[in-house]
Parts: structure tokens; sequence; C-alpha cells
């Protein structure tokens, strides 16, 4: 499975951005969908993640409330919606996929990840 991460950007502190990862196989199988971000001098961050079926989802609190997670099966693409943008959402973001119909996606490590994009929030 390859994932591409796309969307990423420049945008002022309060603005928007919609990121996307569409994921690529022969047969592209069920999987559950994560977010995650990597700030300059910081670790690996968990963002969201979303269920195989899409009905179950989780954030962290850092953007809880802010970001929106989701997915469109029919497209095997996910998306993450990002408002009232911070400079501390300054990262590369990559999207994650751990294959199966998970339900629960919480503390998996991921089978797949792509390359990441670059969302710069400006002050």
């Amino acid at each position: 499975v390859q994932l591409q991460a796309s969307g990423g950007g420049l945008v002022q502190v309060g603005g928007s951005l919609r990121l996307s990862c569409a994921a690529s196989a022969r047969s592209v199988p069920s999987y559950a969908m994560g977010w995650f971000r990597k700030a300059p001098g910081k670790e690996r961050e968990f963002v969201a993640t979303i269920s195989w079926s899409g009905r179950s989802t989780y954030y962290a609190d850092s953007v809880k409330g802010r970001f929106t997670i989701s997915r469109d099966k029919a497209k095997n693409t996910g998306y993450l919606q990002m408002n009232s943008l911070k400079p501390e959402d300054t990262a590369v973001y990559f999207c994650a996929a751990e294959v199966g119909e998970i339900e629960d996606p919480r503390g998996y490590e991921y089978d797949y990840w792509g390359k990441g994009t670059l969302v710069t929030v400006s002050s």
C-alpha cells in the first residue's frame, strides 16, 4: 500500500487547510487511518485517527475541536480538515494506515506511512 499525502502549504494564524491522503495498491485492503505530525526539534506526535468503518474518530487534545478527520472509502482517500490553525500546528504531517477492519485504531504502530506534507502557520 502506498500513501500519498497532499494539501499542505502556508497559511496565516486562524486559517484553514485540508490535507488528503490517497491510498493505492493493486488491491487496497481494509485499513484504519491516522494522521501524525513532526515539528522541527520535536518528536513525532499523534494527531487523529479514524476507524476502518469511519464511525469512530479520535483526536489529540491539542487539536480537538479544531481538526476533523474523515475518509471516503470508495476513493481510498482520507482527509484532515484543519481549522483555527495556530503557529504550533506548524509541522510535517504524515498519514498512516493500519491494515484490518479496525474500529479502535488507538495504540497501533501502523503498517504503512506516507511521505508527509508540510504545513506552515505564520503569525
